[in-house]
């Protein structure tokens, strides 16, 4: 069963949701690009270089090569948009964080088919490792950061100073007048 819901969005676009019923009987929306585009406030360009370098897994695509979001490509979104607005990171260290999410993953399920304590114990310490390589990659972007503020920092002091000399200068002159 197929039923067309029609929604209008603030720019009076009139988009639709095509929603089908899912194997389990659930409903799943089935949403198109400028759609995903409203929702997580990325540009159709930026989703669709997402989707191609592998941040966004791929959508389900009609027989004409229509592309179909749902929902939790647009949560994925805007995790992705808020992360790299947060910390200032290029494309290339969100993919690298997104794949490392999925090493985690990986390594979690390992160590959770472990039977043995020596193999548990062997995942648990290639966890370890993969955390240690990326607080060493996050302190020495802290360690940028800090430098850039610092640099920031002393600028506006040497301002500041300018600043306060220009008053005590203008406060001699108009004590002379």
């Amino acid at each position: 069963m197929i039923v067309i819901n029609l929604d209008v969005n603030v720019s009076k676009c009139y988009s639709f949701v095509y929603r089908l019923n899912n194997q389990w009987g659930g409903i799943v929306d089935r949403l198109k690009i400028d759609q995903v585009s409203l929702q997580s406030g990325l540009t159709k360009r930026a989703i669709r270089y997402y989707e191609e370098i592998g941040i966004l897994p791929p959508p389900q695509r009609s027989e004409g090569g229509i592309r179909y979001y749902t929902q939790e490509h647009v949560e994925l979104l805007k995790k992705i948009k808020d992360t790299k607005d947060a910390l200032g990171i290029s494309l290339d260290e969100l993919q690298h964080f997104i794949s490392l999410s999925k090493i985690i993953e990986v390594q979690k399920e390992g160590y959770k088919q472990s039977s043995e304590r020596t193999e548990r114990k062997e995942k648990l310490l290639e966890i370890i490792s993969t955390f240690n390589k990326e607080i060493v990659l996050i302190d020495q972007k802290i360690s940028k950061i800090e430098r850039v503020r610092n640099d920031l920092m002393n600028l506006k002091k040497r301002a500041q100073a300018l600043v306060e000399t220009m008053n005590l200068e203008d406060k001699q002159e108009q004590g002379q007048k």
